[in-house]
C-alpha cells in the first residue's frame, strides 16, 4: 500500500473542484483497504472513500484526513438456473461493465448505460435511469464492515433500496466500504423500453439490447449527461437534484402556482400512491433556464438539472448556486429539492 500526501482532489472528480487530501491511498486489493483503514484509525484521522468521483463535491479546503480510492478490479461470470451472475470489483468502470453485459446479450442494466463512476457506487445511490434501477439486479454486496472490522456479504433484501437510497447512504452511512457487487442478469432478455425518451427514440419499433444501449447514450449525450472529453457541459456531477416525490394533493397545488404558467408539471408514478415530478421542470420554471451563467458556474445548455463548472469555479461557487436554486424553487412551488451529490469537507 502506497500512501501519498497532499494529493489534489479536483482532477479525480468530474466537477473538477476541491482542495487536496492530506493523505491519499489507492487500494487495488482488499488488504490495501483494510491497511488504509488501520492507518487512519491509528492516527485518529477521518476517512473518505472515493470511487469514480462522479457524484460528489469536495470542499475548497480539501480533506484533512485519508482519502481512500477504491480500485479493486475483476469481473467474474457464472450461469445458474438460466441467469447470468456477474461478480464485479468495486473499482471497475460502470459503463464498461454495462457494455460487456450487453455484448454478451444479458439484459437488466442496459438502460443504465453512460452513467459515470464505478461499480462500487451503484448500490450506494441505488443508481437508476430510464426505467431501471440497480436494485432490480443486485443480489449482494461484499463490504468491509467498519463497526465489526470484518468483511461480510449484504444481501439485496438487507440493502434498504429505495429511490436513490440504500442503507449505504442512509441508516448505515459511513459503516461499510463496498468491495464487490454481484448482479443477476437475464441472457436473451428484451430491452426495457418504458421511459418516454426511449419510446420516442424508437417510435414503436423493436430494439435490441445493443441498440437500446446506444440510444440511451445518445439521449444522455444530447442532455450533457454523458461525459465527453472537452465538452464544457460535462464538468458537472450529472443530475444535481433528485426528482421530488410528493402527494397527489401537493401535485395539484404545484400545478396551480403562478410560476407554473398554466402548465401541468411532468409527473411519473411512484410508490405509496405518490407521484414523482420533474426537478428539471421546477428549476426552469423558477427562473433558471438552460445555459444560465454566473461567473465560473452555470447550468448546462442541454439540461437544467446539471450545474456546471464553466472553468475555474470553486466548490463554494457551486454550493452558492445550488442554494439559490433550492430557495427559488421552494418560494415558487413549495417543493424542496434535494441534491444528489455528496458534499465532502467543510462548507
Amino acid at each position: 500500500m502506497k500512501i501519498q500526501e497532499h494529493v489534489a482532489l479536483a482532477p479525480l472528480t468530474t466537477f473538477k473542484v476541491g482542495g487536496a487530501a492530506r493523505y491519499f491511498v489507492e487500494a487495488q486489493t482488499e488488504q490495501d483497504v483494510t491497511e488504509a483503514v488501520r492507518f487512519a484509525r491509528e492516527r485518529g484521522l477521518p476517512l473518505f472513500v472515493l470511487g469514480g468521483g462522479s457524484n460528489l463535491v469536495f470542499s475548497d479546503s480539501g480533506w484533512e484526513g485519508v482519502v481512500l480510492r477504491i480500485a479493486l478490479r475483476g469481473i467474474e461470470q457464472a450461469n445458474k438456473d438460466g441467469k447470468a451472475i456477474f461478480d464485479v470489483g468495486a473499482g471497475e468502470d460502470w459503463d464498461n461493465f454495462v457494455a460487456r453485459t450487453v455484448s454478451l446479450n444479458c439484459g437488466g442494466i442496459e438502460c443504465l448505460s453512460g452513467i459515470p463512476g464505478t461499480v462500487g457506487g451503484t448500490p450506494v445511490q441505488n443508481v437508476g435511469a430510464y426505467g431501471q434501477e440497480v436494485a432490480e439486479t443486485i443480489t449482494g454486496v461484499r463490504v468491509l464492515d467498519l463497526e465489526q472490522n470484518q468483511i461480510r456479504e449484504i444481501e439485496n433484501r438487507d440493502s434498504g433500496f429505495a429511490y436513490r437510497t440504500s442503507v449505504f447512504n442512509s441508516s448505515a452511512r459511513g459503516r461499510y466500504i463496498v468491495l464487490r457487487v454481484s448482479y443477476v442478469l437475464t441472457p436473451g432478455a428484451a430491452p426495457r423500453i418504458e421511459y418516454a425518451d426511449l419510446k420516442k427514440f424508437f417510435a414503436g419499433s423493436s430494439a435490441t439490447l445493443q441498440q437500446t444501449r446506444e440510444a440511451v447514450r445518445e439521449i444522455r449525450r444530447s442532455k450533457a449527461m454523458l461525459l465527453v472529453e472537452g465538452d464544457p457541459d460535462c464538468r458537472s456531477a450529472g443530475s444535481f437534484f433528485k426528482n421530488p416525490i410528493i402527494t397527489p394533493a401537493l401535485y395539484e397545488e404545484v400545478s396551480r402556482k403562478p410560476a407554473a404558467r398554466g402548465e401541468r408539471v411532468p409527473r411519473f408514478p411512484a410508490s405509496d400512491q405518490k407521484v414523482k415530478i420533474s426537478a428539471a421542470w421546477l428549476v426552469e420554471h423558477s427562473g433558471f433556464s438552460k445555459g444560465f451563467q454566473r461567473g465560473a458556474v452555470g447550468i448546462s445548455s442541454k439540461h437544467a438539472l446539471a450545474i456546471i463548472n464553466r472553468g475555474g469555479a470553486r466548490a463554494a461557487d457551486i454550493v452558492e448556486l445550488k442554494n439559490e436554486i433550492q430557495q427559488r424553487v421552494y418560494a415558487s412551488f413549495g417543493v424542496e429539492l434535494h441534491p444528489e451529490p455528496v458534499f465532502v469537507g467543510k462548507f
